[in-house]
């Protein structure tokens, strides 16, 4: 008797326990999550709700949108059971609703059997800001004189914070930089391949997605580049494809290596170009004119459309974007103007080059180099020997490649070395996003 007496209580003892277990073993509401939860919304902006309750299965989800007091049910929806997870899409589209503050008020319920059946709930808000209207762009510079493959800037002021802003050319961006007084400068280019037919605009987005635009006054000229007749011949690829071949192992020959290197590495050293364009200051820190490099003669311009030439055959084209300029071997090569270090090291098709960076976006690259002498974050002058010419990279023999990059796109160098057109189309303009 005392032996049953003992199993009973035993028994009952573990039903209690094992019950007390089963009612406060879950006692955590669903969670829950919106993307976005701050910040501010247009009135297209996906708004998602996340809900997640594994232990006890979602049960039941409300949201009530409110605002300036009212309050409106925008979902009301019961889950079936065995349901571990939800996603739902939160229109708000189709609300008349102000710009300004709103609340998301969530509250989701799971089915434990915790509050004696009534499951676990919890109610969580969410504040957004509704934001419709496009930040107001103003332009400051009037007279926008370009040329395709040239350089300009342009001065403007927004009326909010914006994410960004700067000039579109097509598929082309080109970033603005706020200056001390709040207002903006964008230096940009009309890109070389770009369609003449294509309007540079000004753009900003704000926070919430919105974009407005801001018309630019200009006047564009096509320049007529030159076609020229570069021959390719075996020795030339016996003597430089060599240092190419292990980036494609897949060419059994030098011309089908020097082939890959045209069409494959050269837009990928291009490409590279934005990446190098980001590492910019948000100002000029040159006034002087851009040094031209001493007693050396031009070889090939700017914006040169070139027919490469095997066997009497065109086998290639590509576009030459920079100038050329040969004088003696190993020559010396200065600094064009005052500048940080950006950029030492083998690039492709450049060989040993340098890059310096001149603020805005503005960055001048010094190519198939012998030597280098400075370093990446070393701060140059103008004039400053920074390395001495040679013939490393794709190049036939001793000489500068000489580059001027605008936002990571190369633009025309001649210009920068003209300190008329410096002074009428670029430094002219710099007082103007402070005169406001």
């Amino acid at each position: 008797m005392k032996t049953i007496k003992s199993f009973f209580i035993l028994t009952l003892l573990f039903a209690l326990g094992y019950g007390t277990y089963f009612y406060f073993h879950d006692t955590a509401a669903p969670a829950t999550q919106l993307s976005p939860n701050s910040g501010s919304i247009t009135k297209k902006t996906p708004i998602t709700l996340t809900l997640n309750d594994e232990a006890s299965m979602l049960a039941h989800v409300t949201v009530l949108l409110i605002q300036d007091g009212k309050t409106v049910e925008i979902l009301n929806k019961e889950y079936p059971e065995n349901t571990p997870a939800a996603r739902e899409q939160i229109d708000l589209s189709k609300q008349f609703l102000k710009d300004g503050l709103l609340t998301l008020q969530i509250t989701s319920r799971d089915r434990s059997i915790y509050h004696f059946g009534d499951g676990n709930s919890a109610t969580t808000s969410f504040q957004l800001l509704r934001d419709t209207r496009p930040p107001v762009i103003s332009i400051l510079s009037r007279a926008h004189n370009l040329t395709v493959g040239g350089s300009g800037i342009v001065a403007y002021s927004i009326g909010e914070v914006v994410e960004n802003s700067g000039v579109q050319i097509g598929d082309y961006f080109f970033p603005g930089h706020q200056q001390l007084s709040g207002d903006y400068l964008c230096l940009f280019s009309f890109p070389y391949n770009a369609d003449p037919e294509e309007i540079p605009r000004v753009i900003a987005t704000d926070e919430a997605g919105n974009q407005g635009i801001g018309g630019i006054y200009y006047r564009l000229r096509q320049p007529k580049f030159i076609v020229d007749q570069i021959k390719i011949d075996d020795r030339f690829l016996t003597n430089k494809m060599p240092q190419f071949q292990d980036q494609f192992p897949q060419a059994e020959t030098p011309l089908e290596v020097f082939l890959s290197v045209n069409r494959t590495l050269r837009p990928q050293n291009r490409a590279w170009l934005s990446d190098v364009a980001a590492m910019t200051s948000d100002s000029f820190v040159w006034s002087k004119s851009f040094l031209r490099q001493p007693g050396a003669a031009n070889r090939a311009n700017f914006g040169d459309h070139r027919d490469y030439i095997y066997q009497g055959k065109k086998i290639d084209q590509q576009t030459h974007l920079g100038i050329d300029l040969a004088s003696i071997a190993r020559a010396e090569v200065p600094a064009t103007n005052n500048g940080t270090v950006v950029y030492t090291d083998f690039m492709g098709i450049y060989g040993q080059c340098i890059i310096i960076d001149h603020g805005l976006g503005l960055q001048t690259l010094y190519a198939h180099l012998s030597t280098m002498a400075v370093e990446v974050g070393d701060i140059v002058e103008r004039g400053q020997i920074i390395g001495r010419t040679g013939a490393t990279g794709l190049a036939g023999g001793d000489h500068l490649h000489y580059g001027v990059i605008v936002g990571g796109v190369p633009v025309n160098p001649i210009e920068w070395w003209d300190k008329n057109w410096v002074r009428n189309n670029i430094t002219s303009k710099l007082q103007l996003s402070s005169e406001q």
